[in-house]
């Protein structure tokens, strides 16, 4: 499995993520910030886990980001 955290707070919405890899991350209906989809999320919109088939994308949408709030591990 694959931990993925997004700082919230540092989100820009830029939509890189969600265009990356939209079957993980989307956009807050909200606060039109980045979120992880409901069905991989472990706690806060912006923790979860993904299986390791969703590794490309996740390490796509993590090196796209402009301001460099998701983090993976």
């Amino acid at each position: 499995m694959i931990k993925v955290v997004i700082d919230r707070d540092g989100c820009t919405s830029c939509g890189s993520c969600w265009q990356d890899c939209p079957e993980f991350f989307e956009e807050n209906p909200e606060d039109n910030l980045s979120q992880i989809i409901e069905s991989y999320r472990t706690g806060e919109v912006g923790e979860g886990e993904a299986p390791d088939d969703m590794g490309d994308c996740i390490t796509q949408a993590c090196e796209d980001c402009p301001v460099s709030v998701i983090h993976v591990s």
